[in-house]
């Protein structure tokens, strides 16, 4: 199978990018190196796979590219490019978003129309849903609590567009806070563990008792696979842990881990953070025979394992 695979060098690109080679497929790969965090980090997710010889990288914006001519021979399209981060998607930088998660969005299913594809897969986020009731369902009423939420749901109705409209075969999976090795440097786990590991206090945002449906990376990609493999189209699916707790209970595991005590820093929540997120994942039980299989534990002492191999590689890049 031909597959193309945007944001390829990020932390779940990266690892999708490996488990569809592993499996035999042609990976063309698409990543623009943005610098929201250090490109060096970027180019070692890459570093396994740059030689493949069924591996193409394309290091250009999306926006940059001939995308009809990208799309190729491709038969899926797994679209992960986009810009991240809640509490930076406010103010000037929200352009940033409107042009990553939006308009190159539209850009590809617009290329994507009339191509014979197989599936037309979109990583979206629970972000869309903001302060909606526990558990949410794809169903439940979407009211982002910030920009970069509403910029996803956007590409969400996108992709509902192209399918209506123009039989473009998508599927929308709401990603809940993934995590594992590769993970990005802002996100939480990355920053309390570096924070235990170098001997400096965790910040923490919040009082710690807003909670999180963690989703470990393997199974992440696991769901994105059977998305791409499976007959279900212009469907919206929750990708999930199935099981949400609260960062302070996160920290007394890393703190056990690492047999390192946590001094903590609070400071006050920013805008547009979710107080609690928590999924209902049977419609992805029962559409792409979905289980998560990798608990919270196992989860972070995988991700510690990534980080002291990467500080004894020689440290670790700054976000």
């Amino acid at each position: 199978m031909n597959c193309l695979v945007t944001g390829a060098a990020g932390f779940i690109g990266s690892h999708l990018v490996e488990a569809l080679l592993g499996e035999g497929h042609r990976v063309i790969g698409v990543d623009c190196f943005s610098d929201f965090y250090a490109p060096g980090l970027k180019e070692a997710n890459l570093a396994a796979v740059l030689g493949h010889p069924r591996f193409t990288l394309h290091r250009r914006d999306l926006l940059e590219l001939d995308l009809p001519a990208l799309l190729g021979e491709a038969e899926v399209v797994f679209h992960l490019a986009a810009q991240a981060g809640v509490r930076s998607s406010w103010g000037r930088e929200f352009s940033v978003y409107t042009h990553q998660n939006v308009l190159a969005t539209q850009r590809l299913l617009e290329a994507a129309r009339g191509r014979p594809l197989r599936k037309f897969v979109f990583a979206s986020s629970s972000a869309v849903y903001g302060d909606s009731e526990l558990p949410m369902r794809e169903e439940s009423p979407t009211r982002p609590l910030s920009p970069y939420g509403v910029t996803k749901l956007a590409a969400e109705h996108l992709c509902r567009l192209y399918w209506v409209a123009h039989g473009v075969p998508v599927l929308s999976l709401r990603y809940f806070t993934v995590f594992g090795p590769r993970q990005r440097p802002d996100m939480a786990f990355h920053r309390f563990l570096r924070a235990l590991l170098d001997g400096r206090p965790i910040t923490l945002y919040g009082d710690g008792r807003q909670t999180r449906d963690f989703t470990y990376v393997s199974d992440i990609v696991e769901a994105t696979r059977r998305a791409a493999w499976g007959e279900a189209v212009g469907e919206l699916v929750n990708v999930a842990g199935g099981a949400r707790v609260e960062l302070l209970a996160v920290i007394r595991e890393l703190e056990a881990l690492t047999g390192r005590r946590a001094a903590i820093e609070t400071r006050p929540a920013p805008a547009g953070e979710m107080p609690h997120t928590y999924a209902d994942i049977a419609k992805a039980r029962g559409l792409l025979g979905y289980e998560p299989k990798m608990g919270l534990l196992d989860g972070l002492r995988e991700e510690l394992a990534w980080l002291e191999a990467l500080r004894a590689q020689g440290g670790v890049p700054d976000a």
